[in-house]
């Protein structure tokens, strides 16, 4: 998959995940995983970013297999970008599918 598709996109999958649970980071990277191929070296920095954007807080959190592990948990500014992006990804999409006539 072009890599500008997944760079453009990987912010709303993000948003979108924890809008269901808090995560951890490769947590994060396994689920997106599952159906777009990414490595952790492309979600860490973004998670930076988000939390120095107030999209995301923070908290630690024991783990039963090793050390304590990161979460990541939306907040209301994070939960307000997740939905006005929907939009405007909706939007794109079918202006895309028009031109395409799919």
């Amino acid at each position: 998959m072009n890599i500008q598709f997944k760079k453009g996109v990987l912010e709303l999958l993000v948003l979108s995940l924890l809008i269901e649970k808090d995560m951890y980071g490769y947590e994060l990277v396994e689920k997106i995983s599952a159906h777009i191929d990414i490595s952790e070296g492309t979600i860490y920095p973004l998670l930076r970013r988000l939390k120095n954007d107030g999209y995301v807080d923070t908290y630690l959190q024991e783990s039963q297999t090793g050390p304590p592990r990161k979460y990541y948990k939306l907040t209301e500014t994070g939960r307000a970008s997740q939905n006005l992006q929907i939009r405007e990804w909706t939007d794109f999409t079918s202006s895309v599918n028009t031109i395409l006539k799919i």
